[in-house]
């Protein structure tokens, strides 16, 4: 349990994506959760983990404030939309979808390298597009159980031209608000194991710090292309899924 903390807490300084998407697959494997609580547990594992990440990129001034609250305003109304759509409409169609955008912007990262310490002037569109990313990052991420992050910080940095750690500072910022929303309604379903969701907190937000740092040293173009290989990585664990959900279906 310490070890899969450690993994999450790395990625999730490391890339601000909230690190459930590699806590989430080996609580199932190893420590012989089920999904549901597998999810809520990791949920509840990046509250204190978005924090302390965050305060690290804020400590850096890599993080845009104003970015994350309006980001954070979309965020929570689709993580409470998501949770409701979850029941209602086939998922189908719209994970292969999204497999397909992770890999463009997959394929994007590779090819183009960001630049840091780009600033974005605010105006009403730009506010109303924050909101519109934040709802579909509650979205996605309530459908499909993947961290927030790895639509913010591609969508940061490729439509708002917002620097890579800024990015990713402001991602881990708009975590907590969303975390702690979707814990909540986990905690009053009992869906969330404490001792394991205590281990796991604890460990993955002494992992990080030191991710949030390294983040802060790699050059722009080999953060960008560990990005991609993360992101070509959940493509493939979302096509697993999908893959295997079909075939369930058709017996």
């Amino acid at each position: 349990m310490v070890l899969i903390g450690l993994a999450g807490g790395l990625l999730s300084g490391l890339f601000a994506i909230g690190g459930g998407i590699i806590m989430v697959p080996l609580l199932t494997a190893f420590a012989k959760l089920n999904q549901r609580a597998a999810a809520a547990t990791s949920l509840a594992a990046i509250v204190p983990t978005s924090i302390v990440g965050s305060i690290t990129y804020v400590i850096a001034g890599e993080v845009d404030l104003v970015a994350a609250g309006f980001v954070s305003i979309g965020a929570v109304a689709g993580a409470l939309l998501g949770s409701r759509f979850l029941k209602r409409i086939p998922l189908t169609w719209l994970r292969w979808l999204f497999i397909i955008f992770i890999l463009l912007v997959a394929a994007r990262l590779f090819l183009v390298t960001p630049e840091r310490g780009q600033e974005v002037a605010l105006s009403v569109s730009i506010a109303a597009a924050y909101i519109v990313l934040g709802l579909l990052m509650g979205v996605l991420s309530a459908l499909f159980g993947i961290g927030g992050g790895i639509i913010a910080v591609p969508a940061l940095i490729g439509v708002f031209a917002i620097g890579d750690l800024v990015a990713k500072g402001t991602s881990l910022l708009v975590m907590i608000p969303t975390s702690i929303v979707g814990t909540a309604s986990n905690w009053r379903a009992g869906t969330v194991n404490v001792r394991a969701g205590l281990v796991l907190g604890l460990s993955a937000t002494v992992a990080s710090i030191p991710g949030a740092w390294l983040a802060l040293i790699l050059p722009p173009r080999v953060s960008s292309v560990l990005f991609g290989c993360l992101l070509i990585a959940v493509a493939a664990q979302l096509t697993y899924k999908a893959v295997t959900t079909q075939r369930v279906a058709r017996r």
